[in-house]
């Protein structure tokens, strides 16, 4: 029997942009290894705008730190070869790396071209709010840095179905690029009407040479990082037929246990769905209703009732396709999705994704080392230490739950066979102090339980049938299992 998995997301949103993160990887993989972490997500590798950026404003998707462009060779997180040997330091520890990939448009453009173009409503792209107009557009992606190593594709006003500025006027909207064929996708969020644009320069999909290159890059950055997976950007604004024939070809070439996960951000289940029935099941989605449910929580405190924190959840529905977490890089304070889960509760959240037997969970570094910017926080190493530490050895087996409370929820791994002393009880509260009489299985019987997190000093003797009551501190989680003495 395999241990449990468990994903850390390896960046915050304002880490220093000083090129130093691929070394910081690799000098920190051991440490997270012994935590219980199995697989790495990296930020994008892809030289990006600027060198401060991070890397959601890609410029040459072949460029990985390589080629002295836009700045500076390295990108904000250090040289390719210095993520080649973070990779490696991961791929000699046994843990995965799945790279974050960026696929819906370009930035930082080469050159401007002179085109015609429409300027929709933002509130609903499909309603045109001026006559064809001619506009000067960012658009002649050349890479003079590179000089066609690696792929000879340059991207110009063709490849694009939309963009963002006038440079001629000056003018910022949302322009919709006209040409024979050119219209946004229909294969996208419906929301604003058709939710194709999102920034930059808008990529086309419904291009044949544009998905050729972009299947081929594909292929191209699996091949050169080795890497085990994808984590797809942004996905409800790109055309759900390319995404799926993208993700056939990438398992064709890389095996079926290449693993790729979507960022398909709504917090609607039926949409969820609907999206995993268009590319056959294939790839996993964040359970982005879960991370809602979680914020709610931390922000309605005992008035939330906890027996429905998994209520229209992907993790409830799809447990096999759902990458469960608390918060990210863009729900971070003051960023784009800002919906930050409260401190009093984050280690209760973390408990709800980690130590259950459904969702793949994934844990954020700023939660574990803290975030800088606007609001800084500090990081919960210590706890969610104890929460890993319970993952990797604790939560196996048969899961019982005792969700009969609104303040008070509980439930119990019954453990295995394979993992000696497998098997814990965890109790959470949103309101008062509170306790749970809990069946944690006969053969128990006679065993001492602690608190794995220190929020309680007593001993719990396992009773002869089985049972004991585990109790939780008011606003808390309390995660009970037997430590034999050395």
């Amino acid at each position: 029997m395999e241990r449990n998995k468990t994903i850390m997301q390896f960046f915050e949103w304002h880490l220093e942009p000083d090129g130093t993160h691929w070394t910081r990887l690799k000098e920190m993989a051991p440490q997270l290894k012994e935590q219980g972490i199995s697989s790495i997500w990296i930020p994008p590798v892809t030289k990006a705008s600027s060198p401060e950026n991070n890397g959601y404003a890609p410029y040459d998707l072949y460029d990985l730190g390589e080629f002295n462009q836009k700045g500076a060779t390295r990108t904000k997180y250090g040289t390719k070869q210095e993520l080649i040997e973070a990779i490696s330091a991961c791929h000699n520890l046994g843990m995965k790396v799945y790279v974050d990939v960026v696929m819906n448009h370009k930035a930082g453009a080469d050159e401007t071209q002179i085109f015609k173009a429409v300027e929709v409503n933002q509130e609903d792209r499909t309603e045109d709010i001026s006559e064809p107009i001619e506009i000067e557009g960012w658009t002649k992606f050349t890479f003079p840095g590179r000089a066609g190593k690696y792929s000879s594709f340059q991207w110009g006003v063709e490849h694009f179905n939309g963009t963002d500025c006038d440079e001629k006027t000056g003018n910022l909207g949302i322009y919709k690029i006209l040409g024979e064929g050119k219209d946004w996708s229909h294969h996208v969020d419906q929301e604003f009407g058709n939710y194709d644009y999102l920034m930059f320069a808008n990529i086309d999909y419904n291009h044949p040479e544009v998905k050729k290159e972009m299947i081929k890059w594909g292929k191209w950055l699996a091949d050169n990082l080795d890497c085990d997976g994808y984590r797809l950007d942004a996905i409800k604004h790109i055309n759900h037929e390319f995404i799926h024939e993208f993700v056939q070809e990438l398992r064709n070439h890389r095996g079926e246990d290449f693993y790729i996960v979507g960022e398909f951000w709504k917090h609607d289940l039926e949409a969820c769905q609907k999206y995993l029935d268009h590319v056959d099941h294939n790839i996993s989605l964040f359970d982005v209703a879960l991370h809602y449910k979680l914020n709610q929580a931390s922000n309605e405190g005992r008035d939330f009732d906890l027996t429905r924190i998994f209520e229209e959840t992907l993790v409830s529905s799809h447990p096999e396709h759902a990458v469960t977490f608390v918060d990210n890089h863009d729900t971070q304070p003051h960023e784009s999705l800002e919906s930050w889960v409260q401190d009093w509760f984050k280690p209760s959240a973390y408990a709800l994704i980690l130590l259950r037997k459904d969702g793949y969970p994934c844990l954020f570094y700023g939660d574990y080392y803290g975030i800088k910017g606007p609001e800084p926080a500090d990081g919960k190493k210590e706890i969610l230490d104890s929460l890993l530490f319970a993952r990797y050895h604790k939560a196996y087996g048969e899961q019982q739950d005792y969700f009969d409370h609104p303040n008070t929820i509980g439930w119990v791994r019954l453990g295995v066979k394979d993992f000696k002393h497998s098997g814990c009880a965890v109790v959470i509260s949103n309101g008062d102090d509170g306790e749970k009489r809990m069946y944690v299985g006969a053969r128990k019987a006679g065993e001492t339980w602690v608190d794995l997190t220190n929020s309680r000093d007593e001993q719990i003797i396992i009773q002869e049938d089985g049972y004991a009551t585990f109790p939780v501190n008011g606003g808390s989680v309390s995660v009970w299992a037997c430590v034999p003495k050395e």
